[in-house]
């Protein structure tokens, strides 16, 4: 390892093959943030690539984010389906009427043209416009739900949950639809300049459905979708619990894991060592009321607990920062990254 400090691409790929880089990485990932930074509505920052890019480029440098993370909103993939989604001016864009309204349209779903997909252009020119700005320094993180859990935002719950238990046929349907479209999708974004897939998992984690139940339908649906997709993924379970299940994510071909705040990052760190990485896992939610002493020591914890040896990134728990995290707060846990992140840890 050289002795000058590594570039943000260097540093992650160090951890990521589970050796000690110069300091922990550190992914903020900060979507809404970067309207605040160009002085935009969230609605109108997400309309154009050029405000996306410019609030990354800028939130970077201003907490010197270890990735640019052009991740527009969770419904968008929904939306280029045909769905509603519903802006807010202080929080993330949500779904509104499922393009699904009624189960027996499934028979008829096809995956979006991405071609003909406007809303999915604007990510990856913004991905375009980032892989010019990083100039190979910086990694670049694309973003995909997975198969089995896009369903909620295209019919809801309650619905996708019955056909997930009581309609085969239709269940094979949606699935194939989706998959198709998720290693599509994924790919363009690769294609286009993405350093990695972010595979958001949120259904399959077993504090949303049984253990048995991704046993059997969604652990297959990852291993499949993962295996076409042409990079590196790391599976999020947005919040949800993993430990349960972490000998059958071992099985996906992921090579990170996005880990909750609620679990003992000491046992996740011991059952996936050396096997994938994990991010995580700062409360995002409780964030929002951290003080600067509150996040100086979170922050050292978890490092403390969770970093050595590598195979280690700090991030929050959900996979996206609540809009009303304050600024003092993310440049508190920049800042004890820098001074208490340094290998060799320092464990006292």
């Amino acid at each position: 390892m050289k002795t000058s400090p590594l570039n943000s691409m260097e540093r992650v790929l160090t951890s990521l093959s589970h050796r000690e880089p110069d300091r922990v990485p550190l992914f903020l990932l900060l979507t809404m943030h970067g309207a605040r930074e160009t002085g935009l509505s969230i609605k109108e920052y997400f309309s154009k690539p050029e405000y996306v890019a410019e609030g990354q480029k800028k939130l970077q440098k201003k907490y010197g984010n270890d990735c640019y993370y052009p991740f527009f909103y969770a419904p968008i993939e929904a939306e280029a389906f045909g769905g509603e989604v519903i802006f807010t001016d202080d929080g993330p864009p949500n779904t509104g009427t499922p393009v699904i309204k009624n189960i027996a349209e499934i028979d008829s779903l096809r995956p979006p043209d991405l071609q003909q997909a406007k809303v999915l252009h604007r990510v990856l020119k913004c991905i375009e416009m980032l892989k010019d700005n990083a100039k190979g320094a910086i990694p670049i993180i694309g973003v995909v739900m997975s198969p089995f859990s896009l369903p909620v935002m295209q019919l809801g719950f309650e619905k996708y949950l019955d056909i997930l238990i009581n309609d085969e046929l239709r269940f094979k349907h949606l699935m194939e639809v989706n998959k198709k479209f998720c290693t599509e999708w994924a790919n363009a974004q690769l294609h286009a300049g993405a350093t990695a897939i972010c595979y958001f998992d949120p259904v399959s984690s077993p504090v949303i459905i049984p253990k048995e139940l991704y046993v059997e339908k969604g652990l297959q649906i990852a291993i499949s979708t993962i295996a076409g997709i042409d990079g590196p993924v790391a599976t999020h379970f947005a919040s949800g619990a993993c430990l349960p299940i972490a000998d059958y994510i071992l099985k996906t071909g992921t090579t990170a894991v996005g880990i909750s705040a609620e679990e003992d990052i000491t046992q996740l760190k011991r059952t996936f060592q050396n096997k994938v990485s994990i991010i995580g896992n700062m409360n995002g939610v409780e964030m929002r009321r951290w003080s600067l002493d509150i996040t100086n020591n979170v922050v050292k914890e978890i490092i403390q607990k969770a970093a050595a040896g590598g195979g280690f990134i700090l991030s929050d728990n959900h996979g996206e920062i609540p809009f009303q995290v304050p600024e003092s707060v993310l440049l508190a846990i920049s800042e004890t990254v820098r001074e208490f992140g340094r290998y060799p840890i320092n464990n006292t």
